[in-house]
């Protein structure tokens, strides 16, 4: 499957971004979906999951509450909605797909990733 990421930029803190991932090739709705993200200088990080069928959620703490992830089967495409941002949310963010009913928090459990998408906050 082939993952395409969109929807970065620069904002400001407070302000909302949505980040989108259209995927292609193989049956989008057998892949849970993961968000991750990678500031400068830092390891990739999980940032949220959703399952591939019953809408299941995964959010890491430091996102929780601000982030919402959500799926459309019949588009072929993931979202995240990014609201209230901070400066420490600036990374390079990219989706991921997982051969497996649930998202986890792991980058290795991911089978297909996207080329990412900038998100720059100023403060």
């Amino acid at each position: 499957v082939q993952l395409q990421a969109c929807g970065g930029g620069l904002v400001q803190a407070g302000d909302s971004l949505r980040l989108s991932c259209a995927a292609s090739g193989r049956t989008f709705s057998s892949y849970a979906m993961g968000w991750f993200r990678q500031a400068p200088g830092k390891e990739r990080e999980f940032v949220a999951a959703i399952a591939r069928s019953d809408g299941r959620t995964y959010y890491a703490d430091s996102v929780k509450g601000r982030f919402t992830i959500s799926r459309d089967n019949a588009k072929n495409t993931v979202y995240l909605q990014m609201n209230n941002l901070k400066p420490e949310d600036t990374a390079v963010y990219y989706c991921a797909a997982d051969n497996a009913p649930y998202g986890s928090r792991w980058p290795q459990s991911y089978n297909y990733w996207g080329q990412g998408t900038l998100v720059t906050v100023s403060s």
